[in-house]
């Protein structure tokens, strides 16, 4: 079994009001517990607005420390899921799951080396 990342691209503003958030949550909490009866959950998770990254470069025996994220974007990583998929289309049919979910939001699809 190869792992795979789910990636959920979403663009910079606000969080979406609860009326569409709490559709979004349900959805999911419902494909996280099919991945999880699959075998094929390893691990999901949201993430912070990129106003709260952290940047990290070495640079000359030194570490230079950057606030904000690493880029500048109309659109960022807002979450991920880790997966389990005895082949791509196993994942791409999980990753279809998950764009449903998040819909309209993107979902990139891609494999973990070795």
């Amino acid at each position: 079994m190869k792992q795979y990342l789910l990636s959920i691209y979403q663009p910079d503003g606000p969080t979406p009001p609860p009326e569409v958030l709490d559709g979004v949550v349900r959805k999911l909490d419902a494909l996280n517990a099919d991945l999880k009866a699959a075998g094929a959950w390893v691990f999901a998770g949201g993430l912070h607005p990129p106003s709260t990254a952290t940047v990290l470069r070495a640079a000359d025996g030194d570490t230079l420390i950057t606030d904000g994220p690493y880029t500048e974007g109309k659109e960022h990583l807002g979450g991920f899921t880790i997966i389990t998929a005895p082949d791509l289309d196993a994942a791409l049919a999980w990753g279809g799951r998950l764009a449903d979910a998040v819909a309209p939001l993107p979902v990139e699809v891609r494999p973990f080396q070795g």
